[in-house]
């Protein structure tokens, strides 16, 4: 790709029909540029590397690789952008006291650098879930996904009736405020309601105070009983919202959560509490990359093998979902129990999740 000397405008930049989708497993992503949504919260831009557009439901996220020393750190985020949209895609990103990439990026992620990245993945989206009627509800930064199934619908299904409940500490925490504002102007069946709890100081505020509690919510969306319910933010939160709604009689077939994030770090047995029965069972993992034949223990997985031997393979949320421990399987059979985090034509190519995958006798792995 080559650009203009005047304003860095691509030159010959290829049209839709003419590129690729991104595939994670060739390419980079580059930042192209960095918006201030609200204190400590920033969104991020991204295209490809390699000239590729964009293939997504909107809702799903993508776990990036940061750079963090000394040591690199995996990090899930949903995207915020629309896959309606598809040259770009975009995380809208909150650090919290005790973080470290999403601190990396606020802190050192500039346009022109290139991040290593997986997916798009996840089944938290409108898409996958369909219904006549929406009720979003979301608190923090949890309002990305709902506002990327927004954006979609602003482009493409705009007469959709939707009604968006989100939750902040303060007004001046309300992600994407403005440009909610300006889509309720352009789709006739959106409802915004934004709940604050703290007041601010030179500002004032018409609007409802306090936790989203179950008299308020009949008062926020009348007929939320009648409709999809998509939720995401803190744990404690989406608890709370999923007893209220159980407690109210909703149809919890009709409730759908987003919750991901990295598991604990396994705990590895010693030898002495390995039973004979149980090495007698093992099967060997042999690392093809890493040259090494590594036992393992029947149940355990092709993950906690490779961190037994000082293997590094990357993984993020360990439970199937977030499909960063991708690997190639060069021989044997696995028992994979996923949770969405790997394409069927990935299977069928031969990858498998090394968090979720369990040897069925002596497997060959390129790792």
């Amino acid at each position: 790709m080559t650009y203009s000397r005047s304003g860095g405008v691509p030159q010959n930049y290829p049209h839709l029909d003419q590129m690729q989708p991104w595939n994670d497993r060739l390419h980079l992503l580059e930042c192209l540029s960095i918006v201030e949504e609200a204190p400590n919260v920033k969104t991020f831009t991204f295209r490809s590397d390699n000239q590729n557009w964009f293939r997504y439901e909107p809702g799903q996220f993508m776990t990036f690789e940061l750079p963090v020393q000394p040591e690199a750190v995996l990090r899930t985020y949903t995207l915020s952008s629309t896959p309606s949209r598809p040259f770009t895609i975009a995380v809208t990103v909150k650090a919290q006291e005790d973080s470290i990439g999403t601190r990396w990026m606020l802190d050192h992620l500039t346009p022109g650098v290139r991040l290593k990245a997986f997916g798009p993945l996840g089944d938290f989206s409108m898409r996958k879930h369909p219904g006549g009627k929406y009720l979003f509800i979301s608190a923090g930064s949890g309002i990305t996904p709902m506002m990327s199934m927004t954006r979609w619908m602003h482009d493409c299904a705009p007469q959709s009736d939707i009604s968006f409940v989100t939750c902040a500490r303060r007004p001046s925490d309300i992600i994407f405020r403005k440009e909610l504002e300006y889509l309720m102007s352009c789709m006739p069946n959106l409802k915004l309601a934004f709940l604050i709890k703290e007041h601010e100081m030179g500002q004032v505020w018409t609007g409802i105070r306090g936790r989203l509690e179950a008299p308020k919510l009949p008062l926020l969306a009348p007929d939320f009983k009648d409709r999809t319910i998509f939720c995401c933010g803190p744990e404690g939160f989406m608890r709370d919202v999923r007893t209220m709604l159980e407690a109210s009689g909703f149809d919890m077939n009709h409730y759908h959560q987003e919750s991901f994030g990295p598991a604990a770090e396994p705990v590895l047995p010693m030898m002495d509490d390995i039973s004979t029965e149980a090495v007698e069972a093992a099967s060997t993992v042999t690392f093809s990359m890493s040259g090494m034949d590594v036992p393992c223990v029947a149940g355990d997985t092709i993950l906690k093998a490779a961190r037994g031997a000082g293997i590094r393979i990357a993984a993020a949320c360990e439970s199937g979902l977030c499909g960063t421990c991708k690997v190639m399987k060069i021989s044997g059979e696995v028992d994979m129990d996923h949770n969405g985090g790997i394409l069927d034509e990935e299977i069928d190519e031969g990858y498998v999740l090394a968090c979720c995958s369990k040897p069925l006798g002596n497997v060959e792995i390129e790792a």
